[in-house]
């Protein structure tokens, strides 16, 4: 039981929840491009690709984030 509950503190998994109009990403690991219309980010194997009109981020912190706009295009490629 102790394991479990030591997992579940210490989720490392990367997540991804998608709203009508915004991101939130758990457990990434840097930003690399931050853009008005293009966001893309790093984690461990793979690299995730953000378009749409307006974005920004409106929650930012540790290895979580908030965007906010008109998502367009959500691209998750595995192989990085």
């Amino acid at each position: 039981m102790i394991d479990r509950l030591s997992n579940l503190l210490e989720d490392k998994k990367f997540k991804i929840t998608i709203g009508e109009d915004y991101l939130h990403i758990i457990n990434y690991t840097r930003i690399i491009t931050l853009e008005k219309e293009f966001i893309s980010l790093k984690s461990n194997q793979k690299k995730i690709i953000i378009k749409g009109k307006n974005l920004t981020l409106e929650k930012i912190k540790d290895q979580e984030m908030l965007i906010r706009g008109m998502i367009q295009l959500l691209e998750v490629d595995n192989h990085e």
